[in-house]
């Protein structure tokens, strides 16, 4: 039966596949696939730690025999039965073997799949107490999880990507995903939620699109799947429950819509809209290598955000003129999975910065140091716990940085070194008082004296700060005497000016860039700096939404700096635009009771 679940788009386009589930566990579960080549190890994997849990229950079967009735009811004996029958039943293990050797998934991420689609029989049983056995096997696929927890193999390549339901005609033309070969049927992920971490490792993956169950618009979750160019939706509440394993699905990412199980007919119409996206990116594509210049000759500067150094390659074909931001911490994360427990030293960020600079071809790169903290926690796990009641108002980002000053002193270290290599900027970000930013520029000297006594090569690099918190945009002429360059982090600054926490899908609507506080702030923020003559960009996701292009243009921007996949429908929104006619307008819009409203009519 055709249903749909509503969410918020956060990456436009259409996607068309079988769903793939990312199930919750008590306990952290890596999520990756694995190459052909491992297959039989990670089959293997599951044969031990069952083998070692069958032990492990034999063991306590036989303690139990030799307890009093008093001190081991016979219900436990039954109990312990149970799960011996559970842990060798040939659906558990069948289906396994099925996604690990058919999916390529890993073997934990296999466990609870499969558990995923058991559980769902066990909830249609009409017989109450066989309903109440799948706590049992849960319990049974938490103890394999425990048994493999610390033995899982080092991230692989992807499987080959699957084709796109617009890549695979059927007889009459039109694209008929249904009728794919399994091996060619596109995949599409559904999960509670996705850490920044595991986005990262399914960057490169198969998935056509994704869906998340919490999520804002601008939580770093969507962030990274707008980097990826692919559609999704955040904030769809209970996608995961309502979706089965290999159900067909459709992800409208342009209205925020998931259509579960769709008829041939909705089918058929979704499948025109993905080929006209198709169609249109590839009348983007034709303006990579035209200069970004408005009508009146005004030069505009289009910058890449980046996670990683690979990510350069996406940013020179988009036609970028530079990195407007690296965020470093996408090198802190994820590394458990990798079996790396420390944190990468400086020769591993030296490294890593400077192919990003080689990267660039010659062009800037704009590292901002590590921002950790809030929804970016280092090891992938919810940071929301009871010691952080509010981690986007904690320990996070410099703050973080300066509690850690050898820490800091490594990356800073590592990034000058690199700059030996190519333009660098250095970027700070949550900067907020002056004492901050005195500690902070402090320890870059001292970065610089240390590299300086040991002999080591390094380069200049211009200083910059985040103006991303209310109380840096209205104390501006602190930080542009300190500062070489600004950027303005609209992300935070939403959230911070309006107190909402962006990555809460309960107080999404509330999320408002076009507020009149959040607009009056960027234009301030703007104004003073293009007085001052200092370079100031915006690197917040509002520099890479269409909507708000003219306006900034209007109000004096010449940098923005967004996702490669965002650059190109950003440049012809400045190839139409003619700044001159656009000053009056964009103030009219900022000081109208109504600033969403006025955007919508003048557009």
């Amino acid at each position: 039966m055709t249903f749909a679940v509503h969410g918020l788009p956060v990456a436009r386009g259409i996607a068309i596949g079988r769903a793939v589930l990312v199930v919750s566990s008590r306990i952290d579960v890596a999520h990756y696939f694995i190459k052909p080549s491992e297959v039989d190890t990670e089959i293997d994997r599951v044969r031990l730690a069952r083998n070692a849990v069958a032990e492990e229950l034999h063991k306590l079967q036989a303690s139990v025999a030799l307890m009093g009735p008093n001190d081991a009811p016979h219900e436990l004996s039954a109990l312990l039965d149970v799960h011996q029958m559970l842990l060798q039943d040939e659906v558990l293990t069948s289906g396994v073997k099925h996604w690990i050797t058919d999916r390529l998934y890993n073997a934990e991420w296999a466990l609870t799949t499969q558990l995923e689609v058991i559980a769902r029989q066990f909830d249609e049983m009409e017989d109450e107490y066989l309903r109440e056995r799948k706590a049992d096997l849960e319990q049974v696929v938490e103890r394999l999880l425990h048994r493999m927890k610390g033995t899982a193999a080092v991230l692989a390549p992807t499987p080959p990507r699957r084709k796109r339901a617009a890549e695979a005609d059927s007889d009459d033309g039109e694209a008929d995903p249904t009728a794919l070969d399994p091996v060619d049927v596109p995949l599409v992920l559904i999960a509670h939620d996705l850490s920044p971490a595991d986005m990262l490792q399914f960057k490169k993956s198969v998935f056509a699109g994704f869906v998340t169950d919490v999520g804002g618009r601008t939580s770093h979750t969507a962030i990274v799947a707008r980097s990826m160019d692919i559609p999704a939706v955040v904030g769809a509440r209970s996608a995961s429950q309502l979706v089965r394993q290999d159900d067909w699905v459709i992800i409208d990412g342009d209205a925020g819509v998931v259509i579960v199980d769709p008829s041939p007919i909705i089918l058929a119409e979704y499948g025109f809209k993905q080929r006209q996206g198709d169609l249109e990116r590839g009348r983007l594509a034709r303006l990579r290598h035209k200069p970004a210049v408005t009508l009146d000759g005004q030069r505009v500067e289009l910058l890449a955000n980046i996670e990683m150094p690979e990510d350069t390659v996406g940013a020179v074909r988009a036609g970028a003129v530079g990195v407007g931001l690296f965020r470093s911490e996408f090198l802190f994360m994820g590394r458990e999975s990798q079996r790396l427990t420390r944190l990468p030293g400086e020769e591993e960020q030296y490294q890593a910065y400077r192919r990003a600079a080689e990267g660039m071809q010659g062009m800037p790169v704009t590292i901002r140091t590590v921002d950790i903290g809030a929804d970016k926690p280092l090891d992938g796990k919810s940071t929301r716990s009871d010691t952080h009641l509010n981690p986007a108002l904690g320990l996070r980002a410099i703050r973080w940085s300066l509690a850690d000053p050898a820490m800091f002193l490594t990356q800073v270290r590592a990034i000058l070194r690199a700059a030996a290599h190519g333009e660098i900027h250095l970027l700070i970000p949550m900067l907020a008082h002056a004492s901050e930013i005195r500690q902070t520029l402090s320890l870059v000297d001292f970065a610089r004296a240390e590299l300086d006594n040991r002999g080591a090569v390094h380069g200049n690099v211009k200083i910059g700060a985040m103006i991303e918190i209310p109380a840096a945009a209205l104390t501006l002429k602190t930080f542009l005497k300190y500062f070489d360059f600004l950027s303005i982090g609209t992300n935070d600054l939403i959230q911070y000016t309006l107190a909402i926490d962006r990555a809460d899908e309960s107080v999404a609507h509330l999320y408002d860039p076009a507020h009149p506080a959040v607009l009056r702030l960027v234009a301030d923020t703007i104004a003073e700096c293009n007085r001052a003559g200092k370079p100031v960009s915006v690197c917040g996701e509002m520099a890479g939404d269409i909507a708000f292009t003219r306006l900034l243009l209007g109000l004096g921007l010449r940098s923005f700096s967004m996702h490669p996949s965002q650059i190109l429908a950003v440049k012809q929104e400045v190839l139409r635009a003619d700044t001159s006619k656009l000053v009056a307008w964009a103030h009219a819009v900022i000081d109208a009771d109504d600033p969403a409203a006025a955007l919508a009519v003048a557009r």
